[in-house]
């Protein structure tokens, strides 16, 4: 199974993807995650570095190149190998992240984006075996992230204004509409959020 755990920062993916991956390692299953732009990967985390580092200044479309370079290296080094192997990849984001913030976010065509990622990604990535995008309004995932104990001052995305985070928020719903992908609003606690994810998921 490929499973994509969706939504902006701070709406609790990444820790979601984590109980997921305990959830299924207890059942004795082979289980490997990743936050795409990262993973384990030194290749991708170099490109991750690029890509965060909001002083590069990069193009749009170099964002889009470089992202689609990293889940390319991703895909090929960690997860196919796990899949073949009939283990279990959790992912916290793919490719409708991109669509989302450099796409509605930041002007780049959608279609372009779309016909790039098909044309290097294969269909298991493309339609993920299962997927969810949590969802959070502004106030409160502002807060969460507020009380994180990293500095985002430098992030390329995170650093950018509200009105920014609400054009991506906005097109996480439209994207959940148009890729007919299950949304859940990530406001619960931790443990009540995680019984409603496997639950969304059909565990």
């Amino acid at each position: 199974m490929y499973i994509v755990i969706e939504g902006q920062d701070g709406t609790g993916k990444s820790t979601q993807v984590e109980l997921l991956s305990q959830y299924f390692t207890k059942q004795g299953k082979n289980t490997i995650t990743f936050h795409e732009p990262d993973g384990n990967l030194k290749s991708a985390r170099a490109l991750r570095d690029i890509i965060k580092d909001k002083t590069y200044n990069l193009n749009p479309m170099t964002h889009v190149l470089l992202f689609s370079a990293t889940r390319l290296e991703l895909w090929k080094k960690l997860a196919e190998p796990t899949l073949k192997s009939g283990g279990i990849v959790i992912s916290a984001r793919n490719w409708w992240s991109t669509l989302a913030y450099q796409g509605y976010g930041q002007g780049v065509s959608r279609s372009k984006i779309i016909r790039l990622t098909k044309s290097i990604m294969p269909t298991p990535y493309i339609h993920p075996t299962h997927s969810l995008i949590l969802t959070l309004d502004d106030k409160t995932r502002n807060l969460r992230k507020r009380t994180r104990d990293h500095n985002s001052s430098h992030d390329t995305f995170e650093s950018k204004p509200t009105s920014f985070q609400t054009i991506v928020n906005h097109a996480y719903l439209k994207i959940a509409k148009d890729f007919n992908i299950k949304t859940l609003d990530a406001s619960s606690p931790i443990d009540e959020l995680f019984t409603q994810v496997k639950t969304q998921l059909g565990f």
